[in-house]
């Protein structure tokens, strides 16, 4: 794992009381950024499970805690919780060829990712859905195409909106029954007057 070592800290068995050795630049640049508050909080996060799992006992977890807060860089982060389950173990960007592969950075530590957008067509669906029972159900057909079609494309494309589009096509063929059910209520009561 390159430079990053194990949490050296004082009272921890099988580990000798010493300060934790800085990582040479040119092979660990990654190690050198500075850290952000999120980063110390991410490291916290990870001590605390260990702790709460038991890997960590109440004088390690108080160790590591300050020394996080106090930490400045990403390789400081590591080491502390480089002995832990889903601690980061720093990449780096430039390593020498020599150098042994580092393990990727467990998703804690990953920015997160951003959602799907929503599809275009689901959005259309849910508002012609709405929009259909005021509307004499004039929309309630262009609920339910636009609902079948963005239901279509969200399984191909993997977008959000499958329940918009659902929505949509409910309100759609509700729309649909009911105002069907009104023309044929009035089509019979015309023809019991009528007749």
């Amino acid at each position: 794992m390159g430079d990053v070592q194990p949490w050296p800290g004082s009272g921890h068995p099988g580990y000798p009381a010493q300060q934790a050795q800085p990582m040479a630049a040119q092979a660990q640049p990654m190690a050198q950024m500075r850290a952000a508050h999120t980063d110390r909080d991410r490291t916290v996060d990870v001590l605390k499970a260990a702790y709460a799992e038991g890997r960590l006992s109440a004088e390690e977890y108080s160790d590591r805690f300050d020394a996080a807060n106090r930490a400045q860089t990403y390789g400081q982060l590591a080491q502390l919780v480089a002995d832990l389950p889903a601690g980061p173990v720093v990449t780096p960007m430039a390593a020498p060829m020599a150098a042994p592969m580092a393990m990727p950075v467990p998703p804690t530590f990953l920015p997160p990712t951003r959602p799907a957008p929503n599809n275009g067509l689901a959005i259309s669906a849910l508002v012609f859905g709405l929009l259909c029972v005021p509307s004499v159900g004039t929309l309630a057909i262009p609920a339910v195409v636009t609902g079948h079609l963005a239901r279509r494309q969200i399984r191909q494309t993997k977008e959000s909106g499958d329940g918009m589009a659902t929505f949509g096509l409910v309100l759609g063929y509700l729309s649909l029954a009911g105002w069907s059910l009104l023309l044929l209520l009035g089509a019979v009561a015309f023809s019991a007057h009528g007749g």
